[in-house]
């Protein structure tokens, strides 16, 4: 297996807990590195974590087919967040983004589909309505990994440029190249703090979680893919590292509530752990597909409606149908 290991992952990933009747050598990677692995590369890992749009365009768009989804998201985040302004740009509101030169450093990527799609659908700024820069250099490439081809598709008909050499998307907005930035990591220039760079959405959470109101998306960043000869090998494979990742996360979730006040630095964590739930649930981080389905189709609609998918995907034909009934218990 492969991925991150983040706190709902971490009792997986250590062996604390197992996937029955199986045994489990975890490793650590990047996300765009876990995507070359099994879109272009050996894709001898029975189980990885996966960028959910990067698989959506590999297999509309490529045919492939060595690996089918499972319904469990270990990363998803709402991206109010990783929208930056130049602040003497006169942009006040997503409107204002119109007309304005924009950067990215990965046109493709999961977070910028979501950004561009709820863009449209919330606020009436099309991509058309924007030029688009895509930058030479990704400062978060140690986070992220290299990008794999799936991050780096560009439609036909759109105005999308390459920034030039030698700057990365922090450089872009803080020399003043572009009007503004879209990334799903805080640029150089934003944690350094420019006093000519902000977020389009000051306050990002107020946003955020009135886009959840108003939808009840919470949006879905990365998936579990599992590779189909080793399914067809042990057909209980699927349903096993499912209730592991249930599992897992219900883990972290206890220990959050139970002493996530002491062991994270965060001052008000418990409050904004009873914040979360009053908002989104006791089970706010769900995985299944029926209760993520609303999610996931938006997901196939904007990737389609931008011209990057070459088709409007359904979430049955990239899911293992062994578990497309299965339920998170929360």
């Amino acid at each position: 297996m492969a991925g991150y290991e983040f706190d709902r992952v971490a009792p997986l990933a250590s062996g604390k807990v197992p996937v029955e009747g199986f045994d489990v050598a975890f490793e650590a990677a990047a996300i765009g590195d876990m995507n070359t692995h099994l879109f272009s590369g050996p894709g001898t890992r029975d189980v990885s974590e996966v960028g959910l749009h990067p698989y959506m365009l590999a297999f509309a768009n490529e045919g492939f087919r060595d690996y089918a989804l499972l319904p469990v998201f270990p990363l998803r985040t709402f991206r109010h967040k990783s929208i930056f302004i130049r602040t003497d740009r006169g942009i006040e509101s997503p409107e204002d983004l119109a007309g304005k030169r924009v950067a990215t450093p990965g046109f493709s990527s999961t977070s910028l589909t979501w950004i561009r799609g709820f863009l449209q659908h919330e606020h009436g700024v099309a991509p058309s309505d924007m030029q688009w820069i895509v930058s030479a250099a990704d400062s978060s490439k140690a986070l992220s990994g290299g990008a794999s081809a799936q991050e780096s598709v560009v439609p036909e008909g759109l105005d999308v440029q390459t920034g030039p050499e030698g700057k990365d998307e922090s450089d872009l907005l803080a020399d003043g190249d572009v009007d503004a930035l879209l990334h799903a990591a805080e640029p150089k220039c934003f944690v350094d703090g420019d006093p000519r760079v902000g977020r389009l959405f000051p306050d990002s959470r107020a946003a955020e979680q009135a886009y959840y109101r108003k939808t009840g998306i919470f949006p879905i960043m990365h998936a579990v893919a599992v590779r189909r000869a080793t399914v067809e090998e042990h057909p209980e494979l699927p349903g096993a590292v499912f209730a592991a990742y249930v599992q897992a996360k219900q883990m972290a979730m206890k220990a959050l509530q139970a002493k996530g006040w002491a062991f994270n630095s965060l001052p008000w964590l418990a409050q904004e752990l009873e914040d979360t739930r009053r908002l989104m649930g006791d089970n706010f981080w769900p995985y299944g597909v029926e209760v993520n389905r609303k999610a996931l189709e938006a997901l196939f609609t904007y990737s389609h409606e931008q011209g990057l998918s070459s088709r409007r995907l359904e979430v049955e034909e990239v899911f293992e149908p062994s578990t497309l009934a299965l339920v998170d218990p929360g």
